[in-house]
Parts: structure tokens; sequence; C-alpha cells
């Protein structure tokens, strides 16, 4: 679904990866992780992260950016819930994950 929403962007990549962030940015090449934050929350647990992906890897940085306002409360498991109780999703994800959380949730419902 992510390369599918992304492949307009002609300098996006999707790849998977197993193993550290810090082994895989070598890999490619980067030398900053970039890491989007919604609440303090998310900071708590990224900046233990990116202390820890110092801590191996010194020569990689680690930039934390603040998503906008209207996202903030955003998360998987609320939008899985809105879409298990036929919610309106959009605006919240692309549409081709709305069609895809939808399609599943309609199995569950049975």
């Amino acid at each position: 679904m992510i390369e599918a929403c992304c492949r307009h962007l002609p300098n996006v990549r999707v790849m998977a990866f197993e193993g550290l962030l810090v082994s895989f940015a070598r890999q490619q090449g980067a030398t900053v992780i970039l890491k989007g934050l919604r609440a303090v929350s998310d900071f708590d647990y990224e900046f233990q992260m990116a202390a820890m992906n110092r801590q191996l890897a010194p020569d990689i940085e680690t930039l934390f950016l603040m998503t906008s306002l209207p996202f903030a409360y955003l998360s998987s498991s609320i939008v899985k819930e809105i879409a298990l109780l036929d919610g309106n999703l959009s605006g919240l994800v692309p549409d081709l994950v709305a069609e895809q959380l939808r399609r599943k949730a309609m199995e569950r419902r049975g």
C-alpha cells in the first residue's frame, strides 16, 4: 500500500529491511534518519531510540519533525477502529488504504 500511495513521488523509494535501522541507513549511504512525531509519548520512545542509534552509529544523525496539528491525534489503532465501526476515513488515510481497511473490517465483521 505504501508503494502504491507513493508512486507519484519520483524521489521516494519504499524499501523493507530486517535488522538495525542504523545498519540499513549505512547500507543505503544515509547520514540522517528522519522521524515524524505526533505526541509527547512518541517523543519519549523515539528519543530513547535516537540515543541508542547514536551510540551504535555516531556518524548518523536523527532529526525529528512534528506533525501538523490536524494529524496529531491519529494512530493506526484509532483508524482501524473507525474502519471496523464503519466510520468515515476520508482525510485520515489515502483512499487506497481506506479501501483496504474497509475490506478487512468487513471480513472481520463476517
